[in-house]
Formats: structure tokens, sequence, C-alpha cells
């Protein structure tokens, strides 16, 4: 797939190693073209700097792999407001919470995901990504796959994130709709803010098994 990488951290960098050993044409734009030619070097493969404009341009899906205070300025500078992004999945993987907190930011009722979405009129925006730290996808020897857990509206895009969950080593799993985004969010303020707290989030998260899937129906015999 054609992915562009919005963004030169260590998420982009981690998820964008993944994607590059998986074979995908990879353009990374961030503010700075030098700190983009340096990560597009180190990813190799297929991978290249660009404008934020050229990393959106022709893409089969987008990555905002930067901090929610820097999504505006990267994604005007991308175009989005012009449409840049029209029809495009937009992988957000942001968390507006409180630093060391984790109360999420956003007003009652809203999320990270549907500012992102006014941001980029017309474009698939999934979140995806944003419970997992980035140093979960350069080192995932000996540990199980995350579960990627995601929200939104279209299936196509839904299904294109699903690939590159998987292609990170991941296995992804759809909550729901857009509209469901705001929970997926809370978890990752309850994560941030028992982990600052001093507190294994794991521990606080019973392990419930997964019920068995149904048996199909057996065949009925040919008469």
């Amino acid at each position: 797939m054609r992915i562009g990488i919005l963004g030169t951290g260590t998420l982009a960098g981690a998820l964008g190693t993944s994607w590059a050993r998986a074979g995908h044409d990879l353009v990374v734009g961030g503010r700075s073209r030098l700190k983009a030619q340096e990560l597009a070097e180190r990813l190799g493969g297929a991978a290249r700097a660009g404008t934020p404009r050229e990393a959106v341009t022709g893409r089969d899906a987008v990555l905002l792999a930067v901090l929610c205070e820097g999504a505006q300025d990267i994604l005007a500078s991308a175009g989005a407001a012009e449409g840049a992004l029209d029809g495009t999945p937009l992988i957000d993987p942001t968390n507006d919470v409180e630093h060391g907190v984790g109360v999420l930011r956003a007003g009652p009722g809203g999320s990270a995901a549907q500012h992102i979405a006014a941001l980029a009129p017309g474009a698939h925006v999934v979140k995806a990504f944003h419970l997992f730290p980035a140093g979960h996808w350069t080192s995932p020897d000996g540990q199980p796959p995350a579960v990627v857990a995601m929200c939104g509206d279209n299936p196509a895009a839904l299904h294109i994130t699903s690939q590159l969950v998987r292609d990170a080593g991941g296995t992804p799993a759809v909550l729901g709709p857009l509209s469901r985004v705001r929970q997926l969010e809370e978890v990752a303020g309850f994560v941030i803010g028992l982990a600052f707290a001093g507190f294994d989030p794991n521990s606080a998260i019973p392990r419930v098994p997964s019920p068995a899937a149904p048996e199909p129906p057996a065949a009925r015999p040919a008469i």
C-alpha cells in the first residue's frame, strides 16, 4: 500500500519500520524536512521524505503521528482543510489528555478523533494505535500480540487499518463507529492515570476469557 506518515517522532518510526518491512511505499512528512529525511533513511525500503502535502497525496492511508497539540498545524500544512484527505483513511493515534493525570481535554461528549475529523473534512478517520507506547512495536519479541482496538465509520478504512495493524504484529479489533470513540480515549486516560500514579494498569483489569466462537451449523444432507 501507499502510506503517508505525518510526523517524525517515535511512533512514526516504530510503525514506519514495520510497514517498510512489509513492503509498503512510505512518504514521511513533518514540520522539519531534515527530520523527515533522516527518518525516511532509517526506515529504508520504499520510504522517502516529502512535504506534509506530498505525504497525503495519492495515499491509501495516512498516519497522524504527532502530539495532539501539533495536529492542527500539520494537517493545515497538508492541506486537509482544502480536502487533501478527502476519501483517505486517516489513522489517529493521538491522546488528548492532561499530562500525568489522564483526564480527557475534550469537552463533555467530545473526543480527539472527532476534532481531527473536523480538521480534515472528508477524511475517513480511524482511531487506532493510541494505547501502546512506541516501544511495544519496536521490541515485540516475547510479548503476546497487542490487540489494537479501533473505531471508525468507513468499512474500507477499517479494513486497511486492520491490515496495517497485522503488519505491525498486532491483532485488530473494531469496537464500533466513531460515535463510540470517546470510550476508547477514556480507556487511554484510565491507563495513563494509573501508570503515573504508580500502579500497573494491567492489574486493574480482570482477565475475562473470551466466549468461544459458535459452532457453524451442520450441513443438511443432500436429498
